[in-house]
């Protein structure tokens, strides 16, 4: 999920031929609002996580407080303006099957930058159809500032979305806390920059770059997903999702919503994708009907991982029709 000033949020990284696969980057990045945007920093080397972790403390670290406080101005100028919408859309937001596959087309079969550039060249280049077939268990995990009562929420609220996924989707995807494939940590700003091992031992052989895209998260990045395929298959195996424990309730929850569904295969945005969290327009919070729709598609036995456009335009086209009842 990406959100910035121009806003755009996921980069598709073509590993180097020693590393185990694909990595898909999804980042949330800061919408255009009252609230600055900070331009990225340089990558640092992340100090090493702690063996044991301490229990949950109370006591804010400044540059958490600060980011709290920047964060809540930002979810406040977007609600202000009518964005960050909780309803799945209405009849403002009309779309047609024809509208629906040309949106799927775009969000799960291209890439939003260029492999290798951080997220700052823009790309738009067609990929493949990246998907799960093993069946999805999400590990959640707080950092030590993160209060029993937002751990409480979050657990629920997790739980209660990954079920509301694998019924859209007919695939098993659910909270696995003893043998997890995807790693979904929520965590402040000083506990962000200590899950270098935490991630490189979830994703084998991921690079540097990747490392520190999630762990040097700049001011303007709201929450990341990293998504490992096996080679050039297509096939998700692992992914690593990172969600700012400084943020408001309602922008914490997007987050939740747009990573953990990007980190399933749709990994694009695009200005047509109305109503739809896979927009840079920050209309929509919540995973909407279209987008449901869409996670239909992509979990569709008739579609296969590693299918390019060409293969798949034309089974899209088809599912979209029988989801839509058939009109364009």
């Amino acid at each position: 999920m990406a959100r910035g000033g121009q806003q755009g949020r996921h980069l598709l990284r073509q590993p180097k031929a020693r590393q185990i696969g694909a990595l898909a980057l999804s980042l949330a990045v800061l919408a255009g609002c009252a609230a600055p945007v900070a331009t990225p920093r340089t990558p640092l080397v992340p100090p090493p996580m702690p063996a044991t972790l301490p229990p949950p403390s109370l006591v804010e670290s400044p540059e958490s407080a600060a980011a709290r406080a920047y964060y809540a101005q930002v979810q406040q100028a977007l609600l202000s303006r009518g964005l960050m919408r909780t309803d799945p859309g209405g009849p403002d937001t009309p779309y047609t099957d024809r509208m629906l596959a040309e949106t799927f087309i775009q969000i799960a079969l291209y890439d939003e930058y260029i492999p290798g550039t951080g997220g700052l060249r823009a790309s738009g280049k067609p990929s493949t159809l990246r998907r799960w077939t093993a069946p999805v268990r999400v590990g959640l995990r707080f950092g030590p500032s993160v209060s029993a009562e937002m751990r409480t929420t979050d657990t629920a609220r997790v739980a209660s979305y990954l079920a509301r996924l694998s019924r859209v989707t007919g695939h098993p995807i659910r909270l696995d806390d003893n043998n997890p494939n995807f790693h979904l940590h929520i965590v402040s700003e000083t506990e962000r920059r200590a899950l270098g091992p935490a991630l490189q031992a979830a994703l084998p052989g991921i690079g540097a770059a990747d490392v520190a895209g999630l762990t040097n998260m700049p001011q303007s990045t709201y929450c990341a997903v990293l998504a490992q395929s096996r080679g050039q298959s297509g096939v998700y195996t692992r992914a690593f999702a990172v969600v700012r424990a400084e943020h408001p309730d309602l922008l914490r929850l997007s987050c939740l919503h747009e990573e953990i569904a990007q980190g399933l295969g749709l990994p694009n945005d695009s200005p047509r994708a109305r109503p739809s969290i896979f927009n840079d327009d920050e209309e929509f919070a919540l995973l909407t009907r279209m987008d449901e729709a869409m996670l239909r598609i992509l979990y569709n036995p008739a579609l296969r991982p590693g299918m390019t456009e060409a293969e798949a335009r034309p089974i899209v086209q088809e599912l979209a029709t029988k989801l839509m009842g058939g009109g364009s």
